[in-house]
C-alpha cells in the first residue's frame, strides 16, 4: 500500500527537514514553558520538551551518519531550506557541515543552559547541565564523524573517477 505522503518522506533532505521543524517547535515549546508556565507544570514541560528535543537531535544526527554512506546528494539542512543545486566537492574535511553543526549545537546549549539556570534549581542545575552537555558532545561527535565520513567518500569517489579516467585513456593508446 503505497500513499503519496510516505513516498515524499523517501527523501532524505525532506525527512531531514520535517525532524529539524519538529525539533525547532518542541525546542521553542521548552524555552517558552521553562520560562513563562510556574511551577511544577513549568517544570516539568521544560524537561520534557528539552528531552524530546534532545533524543531526536541524536537520533538525526546518527540518521545522518548513515546518510553519509550513501550516494545522495544531500549537503545540510541549509542546501535543502536554500535549495541550492550542483554538486559541491570538497577537499579534505567537510569543514562547512562540521562548522554549521557546531555553531548549532554551541547555540541549542547556551540557550539550554540560560534557561536551565533560570528554571532548575539546587541539584536539578548539575543535573541539567551534565545532561545538556552530554547531548552536546555526542552530537558534537556524531558530527565530526559525519564529515569525516563525508570526506572520504568524495575522496574514495575522486580516485574512482581518476582510475576510470586513466582505464579509458589507457585503451584509446
Amino acid at each position: 500500500m503505497s500513499f503519496e505522503f510516505t513516498a515524499r518522506l523517501e527523501d532524505f533532505g525532506t525527512r531531514s527537514l520535517l525532524t529539524h521543524a519538529v525539533m525547532a517547535i518542541t525546542f521553542s515549546g521548552a524555552i517558552l514553558s521553562g520560562l513563562f508556565v510556574d511551577g511544577e507544570l513549568g517544570l516539568v514541560s521544560f524537561v520534557a520538551f528539552l528531552n524530546f528535543t534532545a533524543g531526536a537531535w541524536v537520533v538525526q544526527s546518527i540518521h545522518s551518519l548513515g546518510n553519509a554512506r550513501t550516494d545522495d546528494a544531500y549537503t545540510g539542512i541549509l542546501s535543502v531550506l536554500l535549495d541550492t543545486t550542483g554538486e559541491r566537492t570538497y577537499r579534505g574535511l567537510d569543514t562547512g557541515r562540521l562548522a554549521r553543526l557546531l555553531t548549532l549545537i554551541a547555540a541549542v546549549t547556551a540557550v539550554s543552559l540560560l534557561t536551565a539556570g533560570q528554571v532548575l534549581s539546587g541539584v536539578l542545575v548539575s543535573i541539567g547541565i551534565v545532561a545538556i552537555g552530554s547531548v552536546a558532545l555526542i552530537t558534537a561527535m556524531v558530527g565530526f564523524l559525519i564529515a569525516l565520513g563525508s570526506s572520504y567518500d568524495a575522496s574514495e569517489r575522486k580516485l574512482a573517477t581518476e582510475l576510470d579516467q586513466n582505464r579509458d585513456d589507457g585503451a584509446t593508446e
